[in-house]
């Protein structure tokens, strides 16, 4: 059941327990063997609706009009509530502005296009129309909308450039996470070295597609997981990269998209916050393209 409705065991087990789960029409334990040709049936339960409040949390704007916005979100936010994070959510901040949201992905993501890890700072997509939502949504769809990471990873690539194209789906050993499944949905991932340092890569990825933990899967898997990720086996030495805890060297920093409405080209851009600079110094050992003002710039990120 967890593996085909994509939820947690404990989700399952709940399903089971309350009565909400048949096999042949009739009820079982959750340790229960169905037998080859038995039919279990799944009734879920209305999701109880919570109220998402609006919440005084600074957030950094880089693009507001009067369809979109664009957020710097820092590391260590979560972008819309779920349990466990029912508040200081972004959705909870942008709620706070005063903002407009569109509704198009329900009420308790507001607004979100789509989405980045708790510990990925940078640049993202939200809309207030529900115009600009549906055909923001669709441009991703299509990717009519550019999306670049700047990164470091563990380790050095075979050569300048990858492209890792697997598939990914819910580990079926572990449900927190993602991983390498043949049958998942299909994921590609573009890999530039930007440069070469003692330790690990800066890379810049290029993402075909956004599924969940795409590119520190897909690192992980060719064995250069990104440096500071905790759950793919990137958490190792993150004091001698000057990282604090929970935080991995990963930034949103380069969108690019024609404007769903007015059809404008945008290009928006978000340097290395301040902790990856700090980082990036130690791990570069203060080369002169780390100290620089804009490490990115300096590196030619943005071509």
């Amino acid at each position: 059941m967890a593996a085909r409705l994509e939820v947690s065991r404990t989700q399952a087990a709940t399903l089971i327990a309350s009565g909400n789960v048949s096999v042949n029409g009739r009820r079982e334990k959750a340790s229960y063997r169905p037998a080859r040709g038995e039919t279990i049936v799944v009734t879920r339960p209305p999701n109880t609706a919570r109220e998402i409040l609006p919440e005084s949390i600074e957030v950094a704007v880089v693009y507001e009009d009067e369809y979109l916005l664009v957020v710097d979100k820092p590391a260590g936010m979560v972008v819309h509530p779920a349990p466990g994070n029912w508040s200081g959510t972004l959705v909870n901040a942008l709620m706070g502005r005063g903002n407009e949201l569109s509704e198009g992905s329900g009420a308790d993501r507001a607004g979100i296009v789509h989405r980045l890890d708790k510990e990925t700072s940078g640049l993202l997509l939200v809309a207030k129309a529900e115009r600009a939502h549906r055909l923001l949504s669709a441009a991703i769809a299509a990717r009519r909308i550019t999306r670049r990471y700047a990164l470091m990873i563990w380790g050095h690539l075979e050569s300048d450039s990858l492209t890792v194209d697997k598939p990914i789906a819910r580990d079926p050993r572990d449900r927190k996470r993602m991983a390498i499944v043949n049958t998942g949905r299909q994921a590609k991932t573009d890999l530039l070295r930007l440069a070469r340092f003692a330790s690990g890569d800066l890379l810049r990825a290029h993402l075909h597609s956004g599924r969940t933990h795409q590119i520190r899967v897909h690192l992980a898997s060719v064995g250069h997981p990104v440096i500071g990720d905790d759950v793919y086996g990137g958490g190792g030495g993150r004091r001698i990269v000057g990282l604090s805890p929970r935080r991995h060297f990963l930034h949103a920093a380069w969108l690019q998209f024609n404007h769903p409405v007015t059809g404008v080209a945008m290009d928006i851009r978000s340097p290395l916050p301040d902790d990856l600079k700090h980082s990036l110094r130690i791990i570069g050992e203060n080369a002169s393209v780390a100290l620089a003002d804009d490490p990115l710039a300096a590196l030619r990120f943005y071509e």
